[in-house]
């Protein structure tokens, strides 16, 4: 049981860290448009923020405070969300726009498995 918990904590990591990869070269490509500048900046810093929060949890000195950074990197994933809704409203190519739909997929998924881990670390229930 701790062996799987430990194997989805790392490849939870992995995801997110590929998933900022991902979006840093996607921005890249936004930034042909300058009026999506400001957002692009926005996307970038909230969706690294939650690998980085994660990864900041591991070495937090009390349970409190683990929840607190598992909360902050809830919290980024959403913000991306909202940045990523809104480049896919503003852009115009498609296949820019279906990028941005992929990767607000993977941010949705990663919101609710960070939300279900805060809950549970709270000792709530998840449904």
């Amino acid at each position: 049981m701790q062996n799987e918990k430990e194997k989805f904590k790392k490849d939870f990591i992995k995801r997110l860290i590929r998933l900022s990869i991902q979006v840093i070269n996607y921005s890249e490509k936004l930034k042909k448009d300058r009026k999506l500048w400001p957002v692009i900046d926005q996307l970038v810093r909230s969706v690294t923020s939650v690998g980085a929060n994660v990864v900041e949890a591991k070495s937090s000195s009390s349970k409190r405070d683990y929840i607190k950074y598992f909360e902050i990197a809830l919290k980024s994933s959403n913000e991306a969300k909202y940045w990523l809704f809104l480049v896919k409203e503003v852009v115009s190519d498609n296949g820019l726009k279906n990028e941005a739909e992929t990767y607000l997929k993977e941010v949705d998924e990663v919101s609710k498995i960070l939300g279900s881990s805060v809950l549970t670390l709270k000792g709530k229930k998840s449904f």
